[in-house]
């Protein structure tokens, strides 16, 4: 939702720097607040390099330019691709997330849900756009390739993880944006400025902590089902902060999700067992 206010008047390359380079500073200044200092050893930034291109600079730009010109629904289906891909990349790379079968009937069912959620008509709109629908799934398939990356990081805190990863972001993207959209002739809206800083202090800065606890403690697999709430939590802002009605459709929708998710068992245990640099 925000970055469809935001996209209103701010380009989606532009958009994508602004909100990695907010996110940046904050979590710099918060790790050496707190005493905690970047990773140093070579390796480690070439791993945080491939994390930050396929799971900020590269999705940002490609979803955003999407979404400039095709429904949220749709999107939020197309995003529904990487609980998938995430699952079959673990099953190859990560020794301890083996493909269950248990897995792919929790895909199905989730995706089944979201599709339930957004309206099936909504997929009448597939094809109609195809290269902007292909740039937001895409941009799916980015997040899986990040997701996995992240998962043979060597250990650290949190913060220190995202802190690494989100500036290598804004190193990355932050010069193409001045030099193709030469962002001090913008006249952006307030809203989408509104946007775009709520966009780079939560969905970016503290939701890059949240998931690097989470890849270490729960695993890749576990990640990958995010996106199916995604357009649950849509409808539940919708209902809490807009007034809108929630339909039984929408409750029907919620339960195959979380029901698709439960089935999966990523939500059981107590996350990898061999921790989170074990790999093939």
């Amino acid at each position: 939702m925000f970055i469809k206010i935001a996209v209103g008047s701010i380009p989606p390359l532009t958009l994508a720097a602004g909100r990695v380079a907010l996110a940046a500073a904050v979590l710099y200044a918060f790790i050496r607040l707190r005493g905690m200092r970047l990773p140093v050893q070579g390796r480690n930034w070439t791993l945080y390099f491939a994390v930050a291109f396929f799971g900020n600079s590269l999705p940002f730009t490609l979803i955003g330019w999407g979404e400039e010109h095709i429904d949220s629904g749709l999107a939020a289906i197309l995003m529904a691709v990487m609980p998938l891909t995430t699952l079959l990349l673990a099953h190859v790379y990560v020794k301890d997330e083996p493909l269950t079968v248990n897995k792919l009937i929790g895909i199905a069912v989730g995706f089944t849900g979201v599709v339930v959620l957004v309206g099936p008509e909504v997929m009448k709109g597939l094809g109609s756009d195809a290269l902007r629908q292909g740039a937001v799934a895409a941009g799916a398939l980015c997040y899986a390739v990040a997701t996995i990356t992240a998962r043979l990081l060597p250990e650290a805190p949190p913060a220190v993880r995202a802190a690494a990863v989100l500036i290598w972001s804004a190193v990355q993207i932050v010069p193409v944006a001045l030099i193709l959209d030469a962002p001090w002739l913008l006249q952006p809206s307030p809203g989408s400025l509104a946007s775009a800083v709520y966009l780079g202090l939560f969905p970016t800065a503290l939701a890059t902590i949240i998931y690097f606890h989470l890849i270490s403690t729960r695993g890749a697999s576990f990640i990958a089902f995010n996106n199916y709430l995604v357009p649950v939590f849509g409808v539940m802002w919708g209902a809490a902060l807009l007034g809108e009605k929630v339909s039984m459709q929408e409750l029907g929708a919620l339960a195959l999700i979380l029901g698709g998710i439960a089935i999966s068992g990523v939500v059981s245990g107590r996350g990898p067992p061999g921790g989170p640099r074990r790999s093939r």
